[in-house]
């Protein structure tokens, strides 16, 4: 690992029993927690620069053909199977790789935020590195029918903080509510 890797940030929407996918789809559908998506990993603190999101295939195929990629943001997708992306993604074949792709020039230049965006592989990795940073979690409350998790129970190891670019209140959207919570590690 270069010895100037980036700390990086995790965003995902999990509902109460860790849930955060089904049948390569997400189970709900809330359009105002897509926007607060959209905007925190586009937003870079650096003019000049884009941030960038890692994400794994089956996240790749999961956001819609005319979606893909994520505009204004460097998408690298973690995976050892598929044919060449580019133009529309740098490709990497871990997450580690991904994160050194993008500490190594010409991105190391480009990059200001780097985002784990998914899916449950690459959370769980994303725990076991010491440069994970936050942790953007919308709590969305109920249970749905998942078949892809997310491992909250990691997050007791983190404090909470508050962002405030995102409402503390309780959101609701098509009879739904959720919550932002934002984790950060203790050691930063």
């Amino acid at each position: 690992m270069a010895h100037h890797a980036k700390k990086f940030n995790l965003i995902v929407a999990a509902c109460e029993n860790g849930g955060i996918g089904n049948k390569g789809g997400l189970p709900w559908t809330l359009k105002g927690e897509m926007k607060q998506f959209a905007r925190l990993t586009t937003e870079s603190e650096q003019p000049n620069k884009k941030n960038a999101v890692i994400m794994g295939r089956k996240t790749w195929f999961s956001i819609p053909e005319k979606n893909r990629p994520l505009k204004n943001r460097i998408n690298v997708v973690v995976t050892n199977s598929l044919t060449d992306l580019a133009p529309l993604a740098y490709q990497a074949s871990s997450m580690e790789d991904a994160l050194s792709l993008l500490c190594t020039a010409p991105l190391v230049d480009e990059v200001d935020i780097v985002w784990i965006i998914g899916g449950q592989s690459l959370y769980q990795h994303a725990f076991e590195s010491a440069h994970l940073h936050r942790v953007y979690l919308t709590k969305v409350h109920g249970n749905f029918e998942c078949d892809a998790f997310f491992p909250l129970e990691q997050l007791s190891k983190m404090e909470q903080v508050v962002d405030s670019r995102l409402p503390q209140d309780v959101q609701s959207e098509n009879g739904i509510e959720y919550q932002y919570q934002v984790f950060q590690t203790k050691t930063w």
